[in-house]
């Protein structure tokens, strides 16, 4: 499984996603050539080389019409509607628009949401605002470039403090980017400032399957993506490591509020005659009060795709959530035990200074029903009988 991981512990721009992964492919620049080919409007990209406390990575810099975000005196606006005529103008391809748009929209919302206005009524700053559709454009471009099968990331650090912007003096994060790190595990760091941008907040948001620390992973290629800022004792970059995940299992959840009992038992059923490692649910409270289920499955890591359309059919679910895991099990093997009153079936589970008999109740059942004796004495029979 490729699995791609983001250290974000010293913040995220789209700006350093994009520097760290241009860094995972062979020709950096070649990917730059075609970012630029895509002709963003009054977009240009260009990469360098660059170190940050002794540290070589790649730093990325977009100008606008030859300007670059923070060395202009413009204070020309754009509208939401301008901004969605040029993502639909873009010479990309319909699955990479498609999210282009979906990562921009998450970005006006949180905006609108910060303002109390609604999202056509925001009004952004333009070089801004197409600095951001260019950080957009180019993750999302080389994202599905190396289609990885699992992206992780880190918590992201946000800086803690201040920060100065169009709108005045802002608490950091700032309202936007708080609103985009929604759900999103994340910590001030001891650094001052904003570590973590609303583009880079909304480039995770979305792509991000799960954000845990580094898994174990065979590393295949990696790179540090630099960002503009210089802090002392401190490397400002988002580290991308790219390779082989081999995990044991891989976990499915959903949480319902509309099945009935005998459907989730039916659910689970099915879900165990396909080749489940395991199923089962549990009571959990959901929005608005309600009372729901969550159920839970896991499966091998190439049963994976089969197992998530077998979720969504047999449920009715409209999201899963995965988790990669790993696993300790005790070795299991079979048995029959002879006793007086005839054959009993047994599991024989060991490792770990445990070793586990356990009986089959089918069998231990049908002798008591026989014998017409409790069944905790056919159970201390076998017991005695297997030690």
């Amino acid at each position: 499984m490729k699995v791609l991981f983001f250290d974000c512990g010293m913040g995220v721009a789209g700006d350093m996603l994009t520097s760290a992964l241009l860094g995972l492919f062979e020709d950096p620049q070649e990917q730059v050539n075609k970012l630029n080919a895509l002709q963003i409007p009054g977009i240009s990209f260009q990469i360098e080389s660059k170190k940050s406390q002794g540290i070589a990575g790649l730093h990325t810099s977009v100008t606008y019409h030859g300007e670059s975000e923070g060395n202009t005196s413009s204070h020309s606006h754009i509208s939401m509607e301008k901004i969605r005529s040029i993502l639909n103008s873009l010479k990309v391809p319909e699955l990479v628009r498609t999210d282009i748009t979906a990562i921009y929209n998450d970005i006006a919302v949180a905006e609108s949401k910060a303002h109390g206005r609604s999202v056509d009524e925001i009004h952004l700053h333009e070089l801004g605002a197409m600095d951001a559709i260019a950080d957009i454009t180019a993750a999302v471009f080389l994202l599905h470039d190396l289609h990885p099968d699992l992206i992780i990331s880190s918590p992201v650090c946000v800086g803690h403090g201040t920060v100065k912007t169009a709108h005045g003096i802002l608490p950091v994060p700032a309202p936007a980017t708080a609103n985009l790190l929604e759900g999103i595990p994340c910590f001030a760091g001891d650094t001052a400032g904003e570590m973590c941008t609303p583009t880079g907040a909304a480039l995770l948001r979305h792509y991000v399957h799960q954000f845990s620390p580094m898994p174990v992973m065979t590393i295949d290629h990696h790179s540090y993506g630099l960002g503009t800022k210089e802090f002392e004792n401190r490397l400002n970059a988002v580290h991308a490591i790219l390779g082989e995940l081999h995990p044991d299992v891989i976990e499915l959840s959903c949480n319902v509020d509309d099945m009935t009992p005998e459907s989730v038992a039916y659910a689970l059923d099915q879900l165990m005659q396909e080749g489940a490692l395991d199923a089962g649910w549990v009571s959990v409270g959901m929005k608005k009060g309600r009372p729901g289920i969550r159920i839970d499955l896991l499966c091998r890591p190439e049963d994976r795709d089969r197992f998530v359309n077998l979720m969504f059919r047999h449920t009715t679910t409209i999201g899963l959530r995965e988790t990669v895991c790993t696993r300790e099990i005790l070795s299991r093997s079979a048995g029959v035990a002879e006793t007086a009153w005839g054959p009993i079936r047994y599991k024989l589970s060991e490792g770990h200074g445990v070793r586990r008999l356990k009986a089959e109740y089918d069998d231990l059942a049908s002798i008591a029903n026989r014998q017409n004796i409790p069944l905790d004495v056919v159970r201390q029979e076998f017991e005695k009988t297997s030690k």
